[in-house]
């Protein structure tokens, strides 16, 4: 069958793409949001459509709720994780730098929690975890690296940020290059060997986590992705936003295909050596 037909809400008939059975299913995790009195969990949807369009893949959503839910009970029923951006930030206790004066929230501690646990249930089951900004840094976090508070400040760095006045689109239309690490994921998945990128974050890899490599590196030299393989398990981050309008940039939908090949097995290793575990 070329699809199955259905009925949208205006009574219209709409024919579902077809799909297989057989595809891998990837977790997304979601962040807390307070919406209204109340508090809920909230994942934008452009990060789980990119992925499942350019990816092939199944989602699942994976609430911030480990209070609930543990992350080791959630991990055997996934084939891969993609650790999303947020509008929040990784709690400084997470490196060692507690109470620092210049850290800024707003925090999600219960995020933090279950992203935290996840990477490491999946990496023990041998399963792929990827990144995006908030996603990368907690990534490096979790391979026992530090993050820096000042790449939207720090006159000495380019400008990771679009100045505060800026609308939202301007903020995810500002950009610089990056160059990609020559025998990287991204450099042989790409097929190149600088990328242009939006740049939206305050903060970054500071000191990198142990077992990561470096991915690509802005003009300033701040780290803007990074790779490790634990176990066999492909682990790929980027601190930039491949999944703000993919359909527009080819990079993009290259970065979610290699996605899906890290899900299906099939993503080429890096002329590295093997990360250690986080």
């Amino acid at each position: 069958m070329a699809g199955l037909a259905r009925f949208g809400l205006f009574g219209a008939a709409v024919v579902s793409p077809p799909r297989t059975a057989s595809r891998p299913v990837l977790g997304v995790t979601c962040c807390t949001k307070r919406m209204g009195t109340e508090f809920g969990q909230a994942v934008v949807n452009r990060y789980v459509a990119a992925a499942m369009q350019w990816g092939d893949v199944a989602a699942l959503l994976v609430p911030a709720l480990p209070e609930l839910m543990s992350a080791r009970e959630v991990a055997p029923r996934l084939d891969g994780l993609l650790l999303t951006g947020s509008p929040s930030n990784v709690d400084p206790a997470r490196y060692g730098e507690a109470g620092a004066l210049d850290a800024e929230g707003p925090y999600d501690l219960a995020r933090d929690t279950m992203s935290f646990d996840l990477i490491n249930a999946m990496l023990d089951l041998r399963k792929p975890v990827l990144g995006v900004c908030r996603g990368f840094q907690e990534i490096n976090v979790a391979f026992g690296g530090a993050l820096r508070r000042d790449t939207g400040r720090n006159p000495e760095l380019i400008a990771h940020h679009a100045p505060a006045e800026a609308s939202f689109d301007d903020m995810f239309a500002h950009e610089h290059s990056v160059e990609l690490t020559p025998g990287g994921v991204l450099s042989q998945g790409l097929g190149r060997e600088r990328l242009q990128v939006n740049s939206v974050h305050f903060q970054g890899a500071g000191r990198l986590g142990d077992g990561l490599t470096i991915e690509a590196r802005a003009p300033d030299g701040v780290v803007e992705a990074v790779s490790a393989r634990v176990n066999d398990a492909p682990v790929l981050a980027v601190q930039w936003h491949p999944e703000w309008r993919t359909a527009d940039n080819p990079d993009s939908q290259a970065f979610f295909h290699l996605l899906g090949l890290a899900l299906r097995g099939e993503l080429p290793a890096p002329k590295h050596q093997e990360g250690s575990r986080p």
